[in-house]
């Protein structure tokens, strides 16, 4: 009696253990041999969502300092300090407040500031989404002579420009007439929209470029119909610490003392 039951009992036990491992050895098979696309149909792992930007706030202070050997000779300008050399230093910062009044360096006796043709605007960057920076590149063809601004000088306005943030990108750039000793050069002038939701950083590349022959600078920030002068600045989520320059007609070669990036956080 206790024989017949126990054998009663095994046999079932053991039909539902030969049943499990079909079921189990089947499963194991179909992932085994299945398509692993299929399989990531079957089994999609979490994506991260996309970080959002943060939004650019306060102001871009963009200080604007001209030098120069006499009044009709060898002008240039600095819109960052200079790599190699603080004595041409500007205030280029962002801040939460607006500066009115350009900061700039001493010079190096044989090149003097030209107060007329400093300028600062204070750029609110809550204003648009695109920082449209304009260069105006003025000549002298007398003396070979150029010059280049950012932002209307505060002294003289008939080097205007129309740098702006405002919610559309603007591709040319607007100039004043000269003064009609220097009068506009479009080769080099140009305007750079840049999409302020595009990075965290401003990276303001300044080009400085000497011809020997023509004892004459010339400065370079925004790319130019002229690529032989362009420049690196952008807006992105990378600090860049090294200008990105052209490499000038052979004549203008890049001076890499009064070069420089300066990487401006926009918010």
């Amino acid at each position: 009696m206790m024989r017949w039951t126990a054998t009663r009992l095994w046999r079932p036990l053991l039909a539902l253990a030969v049943g499990m491992g079909t079921f189990l050895g089947t499963a194991g098979q179909a992932t085994a041999g299945q398509d692993p696309a299929a399989q990531d149909q079957q089994a999609p792992t979490a994506q991260k969502a996309p970080q959002a930007e943060a939004a650019a706030s306060g102001y871009l202070n963009l200080h604007q300092c001209a030098y120069y050997a006499s009044s009709l000779d060898d002008h240039f300008n600095t819109f960052v300090t200079p790599s190699g050399d603080g004595r041409y230093s500007t205030g280029t910062k962002h801040s939460a407040t607006a500066d009115t009044t350009a900061a700039c360096g001493a010079g190096n006796g044989n090149h003097v500031p030209v107060p007329v043709l400093h300028g600062v605007k204070a750029l609110n960057l809550t204003a648009g989404r695109y920082l449209n920076l304009q260069q105006c590149d003025y000549y002298r063809s007398a003396s070979t002579d150029r010059f280049t601004t950012l932002v209307t000088p505060s002294g003289d306005g008939r080097y205007s420009t129309g740098t702006k943030v405002s919610n559309t990108r603007e591709t040319t750039p607007t100039c004043g007439p000269g003064n009609g000793n220097h009068v506009p050069n479009p080769g080099l002038s140009g305007s750079l929209p840049l999409d302020l939701t595009a990075g965290r950083y401003l990276n303001l590349h300044q080009c400085v470029y000497y011809a020997e022959r023509l004892k004459s600078h010339m400065t370079s920030v925004v790319p130019a119909p002229d690529t032989r002068y362009t420049t690196g600045t952008k807006v992105s989520n990378t600090q860049e610490t090294s200008p990105s320059c052209g490499s000038g007609n052979g004549d203008y070669v890049l001076v890499p003392l009064l070069s420089a990036v300066r990487s401006i956080p926009l918010g």
